[in-house]
């Protein structure tokens, strides 16, 4: 099990420079999870490419809904003491930190593209190139 942030997820669905590697890593560790806030992140994330005109209404609401069924019975509510405890260690976002929370939880890494959250949580969050070294 890993905990992968919403732009690992975004990254299997949306061609983009990591999606190889997140292609890989889901091999590696199918079981993914992840904060409910995932989804807000992950229909911004679809926001910006229908304003950009880079996928059709009907398209982004279709992988809404394809994510939404990949990421069922693997998403988790954390705590919002603990998310501010990390706030307050950290110059992340409250958003970067209940991933960092929920991976701290569960004792599992995080899985992610962010390097402020890599930098500033190197304990728990490992890039996806090294996850894919490290689990080869």
């Amino acid at each position: 099990m890993i905990v992968v942030d919403t732009n690992v997820i975004a990254y299997l669905w949306i061609f983009g420079e990591y999606t190889n590697s997140v292609e890989k890593a889901l091999e590696k560790d199918p079981e993914w999870v992840a904060p409910f806030l995932w989804r807000s992140e992950f229909r911004n994330v679809l926001a910006g490419y229908i304003r950009r005109g880079h996928v059709s209404l009907k398209r982004s609401m279709a992988l809404m809904e394809q994510v939404e069924d990949q990421m069922q019975g693997a998403e988790y509510y954390v705590s919002s003491s603990d998310v501010l405890h990390l706030v307050k260690q950290s110059n992340c976002s409250a958003y970067d930190c209940e991933f960092v929370a929920l991976a701290k939880e569960l004792g599992v890494k995080l899985v992610t593209t962010d390097n402020k959250i890599l930098d500033n949580f190197p304990e728990v969050a490992i890039s996806i190139i090294d996850f894919i070294k490290e689990y080869s």
